[in-house]
């Protein structure tokens, strides 16, 4: 697949209007982007195996395959999974917004267009996308063994060493749309019901994995997309390897835990049922024993043990 060599953003627009065409291939243009045009979902399906677009617009109702299932299809391919599709529509209906949002769409506007409005939302978009690919090949180079899912369980995205260890559990493991096991698609919906606490976690249920893995949850992150950390081994919660790790108190790990994850004193008080006084005998006691001098630094010690299973 050839991308974008020139450095302009390249906007995908699927619709089987000529005059939207025009005009859009026009504003895209003038604001300094690279159009590439398909009047059908088929040809937009041709286009992206040979060229990586930034962005698609695509109109919700066309003859033969409709924008619904033109989105879907494309959202298939794992190399399009981060590239936000906009539809264009002049539907107003409720159900219709839903589904072009779930078939794999970020925004949708309704016609007759506005260039500028159309314009202002592409940018957005493109910039959340960056962010996100930016965060993810982060994660990739630090090592860290996460991944995201939704509330069905479908792995949306994962980093490499997580991909790894999930291939040595199941063998099998692609990675994005693959399922967890039903025992982990259970404890995602007490995740999604706040019935589940950062930092609790579940085994992974394979009776012919070769190895021990538990799932920790992170957090979650928007409204179908739920963090979790993989653990290889017997799970201890970041507390506990905070008191093994620094020879600290129970209740000093469970305040210097909170510290790492950027709660205020405040905030721990009333989460651990403290007094905020409370709260800072703790923080000089756990200072003089990690030898560092403010809340910063212990954070970061805190991060390095956590990050070191």
């Amino acid at each position: 697949m050839r991308s974008k060599g020139d450095g302009r953003d390249i906007v995908l627009v699927v619709d089987d209007s000529p005059e939207t065409l025009r005009m859009l291939t026009d504003a895209i243009e003038a604001a300094g982007m690279t159009v590439l045009v398909a009047l059908e979902g088929e040809h937009a399906i041709s286009i992206v195996e040979k060229v990586l677009p930034d962005v698609i617009l695509m109109d919700a109702l066309m003859p033969g395959m409709d924008g619904f299932e033109t989105c879907r299809r494309l959202k298939r391919n794992k190399t399009l999974a981060h590239v936000p599709v906009i539809f264009m529509t002049g539907l107003s209906e409720t159900q219709d917004i839903v589904k072009g949002l779930e078939g794999g769409g970020v925004d949708y506007v309704t016609k007759p267009i506005v260039p500028d409005e159309l314009l202002a939302r592409i940018r957005v978009h493109l910039a959340n996308a960056r962010l996100a690919n930016s965060a993810r090949a982060a994660l990739d180079a630090s090592g860290r063994y996460l991944l995201a899912t939704n509330s069905s369980g479908a792995v949306l995205w994962c980093t490499p060493q997580t991909s790894k260890l999930l291939g040595l559990a199941f063998g099998d493991f692609n990675g994005e749309g693959d399922l967890l096991p039903p025992n982990v698609q259970e404890w995602l919906q007490k995740c999604i019901r706040s019935e589940v606490k950062s930092g609790d976690s579940i085994a992974l249920d394979t009776f012919t994995s070769p190895i021990k893995l538990q799932f920790s949850y992170v957090g979650q992150v928007a409204p179908e997309e739920i963090l979790l950390r993989l653990v290889e081994g017997e799970f201890e919660n970041d507390n506990l390897v905070l008191k093994r790790k620094l020879q600290l108190t129970q209740r000093e790990s469970e305040v210097l835990m909170w510290i790492a994850r950027g709660k205020s004193n405040r905030d721990i008080a009333e989460i651990l049922s403290l007094s905020p006084r409370t709260v800072n005998k703790h923080l000089e006691q756990i200072y003089a024993k990690l030898g560092v001098e403010n809340r910063a630094s212990a954070a970061a010690l805190a991060v390095r043990m956590l990050g070191v299973r």
